[in-house]
């Protein structure tokens, strides 16, 4: 199932016209504050009627201005996950799980609740009231509500924006499992890097209500053009594989035919693992340098070279297939010579890559 979106409307000051299909597994709608994303979102909800427009995947219509068609909020069969949980205090979890479960239509297909607890790992928590939970067991309990609801669309705005970094590190792995078997699209809001790169199967960069790229997330990400975030957000995602583990903490990954030594990874060997690097940690040499401390050195050659407005460059390297970004001063590029086609080096701290900004493949064809 494919969802597709194309409207147009107007606010005091801002308007929107943006056109993209979201496909099975998880695509994110991805910019800064005030870019359209939870325009988008509060169109495909009912909660914005847009100027004109169609949202619609096939047969199933939710707004259709030429055909003066229009879908009410409470008939769209959408599952809904808010920045907070938002789950009914005095049940207990299985009855907020049942909740979601009771307004499911008769006729639509039932998502088993037993293998929705084991894939949200809550089984535990069943007899407990929202109060006895943390913030991350709450987003669990949320998106189980939301899948047994039996949805066609699943709408996720800001899920782990309300959460701290070790909560968020707790949730992102079951929003890779959803991803990954949930047949239905989910439509996801993020502004954070790295929680994308992990997650997504296909993104909508926007700026300004427009949509700037769209597309599998290793493309977009690894555009030097595309910086929904500004450059200092900038980077790629790389496919790779864990060949062993070190005593150390460090894990040896490979990445078309290149290793990475990376903080210890949880997977086991043979995994097949998404990478964010940041464009800022990627450093630059022309010959391979000796007595450093960084681990990583990648024999690269430079596929683009954009200037941006200020000093800065945004340097697009490849190495086997894969795409990375590196961020360095017009100063450099011009004393290093960087042009398509150059052999180069580049040089990548173990350290600078968080282990939140490693997530499993997608299991599904991107």
């Amino acid at each position: 199932m494919t969802l597709s979106v194309a409207f147009a409307h107007e606010f005091d000051g801002f308007d929107v016209d943006v056109a993209f299909e979201a496909p099975a597994g998880i695509t994110v709608l991805f910019g800064r504050s005030g870019a359209g994303k939870s325009t988008i979102v509060d169109a495909v909800a009912g909660l914005l009627r847009p100027r004109e427009g169609r949202i619609a995947s096939e047969d199933w219509v939710l707004f259709d201005s030429a055909e003066g068609q229009w879908t009410p909020p409470h008939k769209r069969r959408l599952g809904y996950i808010f920045q907070d949980a938002r789950l009914f205090p005095h049940l207990s979890v299985r009855q907020n799980l049942a909740y979601g479960q009771w307004f499911a239509p008769k006729s639509a297909p039932r998502e088993d609740m037993e293998r929705i607890v084991e894939m949200l790992g809550i089984g535990h928590l069943l007899g407990r009231r929202p109060a006895a939970l943390s913030g991350g067991e709450k987003q669990r309990v949320a998106i189980g509500r939301a899948l047994l609801a039996s949805p066609k669309l699943i709408l996720a705005d800001e899920p782990l924006a309300a959460l701290d970094e070790q909560r968020k590190a707790e949730i992102l792995p079951y929003f890779e499992r959803m991803r990954d078997e949930v047949s239905v699209p989910i439509l996801y809001v993020s502004h954070a890097a790295a929680e994308v790169a992990r997650i997504a199967t296909t993104i909508v960069a926007l700026d300004a209500g427009r949509v700037t790229r769209q597309g599998p997330a290793a493309d977009v990400l690894s555009d030097p053009a595309v910086t929904p975030l500004g450059v200092r957000s900038a980077g790629a995602m790389v496919e790779a594989r864990v060949k062993e583990h070190h005593s150390d903490g460090l894990s040896t990954l490979e990445a078309e035919g290149a290793s990475l030594l990376l903080p210890r990874v949880s997977q086991a060997p043979g995994t097949p693992l998404r990478v964010w690097i940041e464009a800022q940690d990627v450093m630059l040499a022309t010959e391979r340098p000796q007595g450093i401390s960084a681990l990583n050195i990648l024999e690269v050659t430079v596929r683009e070279v954009r200037l941006g407005a200020g000093p800065g460059a945004m340097v697009q390297l490849s190495f086997g297939n894969a795409l990375i970004l590196a961020r360095v001063t017009r100063r450099s590029a011009q004393a290093l010579a960087l042009a398509p086609g150059r052999q180069v080096f580049a040089v990548l701290k173990a350290v600078s890559v968080a282990r939140d900004a490693i997530g499993e493949l997608p299991q599904k064809p991107v």
